[in-house]
């Protein structure tokens, strides 16, 4: 099979290139930059093909992947900046990224007949409740532009071809960019206490691990929507950062807050991110390892 993937710059790009050659693949990444911009960590992903492509240029879209043909398109690329997405100035931005760009590629994949793997997110929930968000619920009502884009963007997946998986992550880390584990990182190594918010409860997800159930998932046609984090339990951005500092020999105190004591943020945050993640063992793939785990093996990656 030869794969495409957008966003090779950011941080579940870069280890889907990985991936793909570690098995031998032939891969295409992209991203918007005409040169590759991301960790040049020697990785395959540096040198792997690679076309520099606007997913915003409905022309660029078609004329790119009707020349490379896949089978599989891996769509990574998206406007992530969530706070940023509710400037007025950046809403027509994002938007042009997440849904226009999505269903250009959409489009083109139609006309191809491949498969499309589209990355969405636990943002298109309300986030509300306790109970684990099924991935074929359709009670959506997003709480900030984010959300609705990334929803906007499933739905322009969904409506255009029949071979797709929709996958929602969350509390995404990786190599490839920034992310939680590295702001508190920095955060620890420089202040005696931090105030983390003990009330938004969900699970991470390492894109190195991420990026395996992604390969598994194209050599199937259980197509759908499904829920993918790592396993190791339900717990609080709070929870998290305790274990960051445990396993990265931190003594910074940790004090938890609410969201409200924390601050309004520009964008709401969803209390609820709690995804429920059986559908895939019932279709036959193999659960991501525990975010315990994976924590631990991040912090090698990074060579803290």
């Amino acid at each position: 099979m030869k794969f495409f993937v957008t966003g090779v710059a950011g941080q579940l790009g870069h280890d889907v290139m990985n991936e793909l050659a570690k098995r031998g693949y032939e891969g295409v990444g992209s991203d918007i930059a005409p040169q590759y911009s991301g960790a040049a960590d020697g990785s395959s992903v540096t040198t792997m093909p690679y076309i520099g492509m606007d997913i915003t240029d409905a022309d660029a879209v078609r004329e790119t992947l009707l020349s490379v043909k896949p089978d599989v398109v891996v769509h990574c690329a998206a406007w992530t900046a969530v706070d940023l997405a509710e400037d007025e100035d950046k809403k027509e931005k994002v938007y042009a990224i997440n849904v226009k760009g999505t269903q250009n590629i959409a489009d083109v994949c139609k006309e191809l007949d491949c498969k499309v793997i589209y990355i969405s997110t636990d943002y298109v929930f309300n986030g509300q409740g306790t109970e684990p968000w099924q991935p074929d619920c359709k009670d959506y009502q997003p709480l900030n532009v984010y959300g609705r884009s990334k929803l906007e963007g499933e739905l322009a997946i969904s409506n255009t071809v029949s071979k797709y998986f929709i996958v929602r992550i969350a509390w995404v880390f990786g190599l490839n960019g920034k992310n939680f584990i590295k702001t508190m990182l920095s955060v620890g190594k420089t202040h005696d206490e931090v105030r983390v918010v003990n009330d938004q409860i969900g699970t991470p997800t390492y894109t190195y691990d991420l990026s395996r159930l992604l390969v598994d998932m194209a050599e199937t046609d259980k197509y759908g929507y499904y829920h993918a984090t790592n396993e190791g339990g339900y717990i609080s951005w709070y929870d998290f950062t305790c274990e960051i500092y445990k396993q990265a020999g931190l003594s910074t105190k940790v004090t938890p807050v609410t969201t409200a004591e924390y601050g309004v943020s520009k964008a709401a945050r969803p209390f609820n991110s709690r995804l429920d993640k059986s559908k895939l063992t019932e279709n036959g793939f193999r659960p991501l390892p525990t975010w315990q785990d994976a924590l631990s093996r991040y912090l090698k990656e990074i060579e803290y």
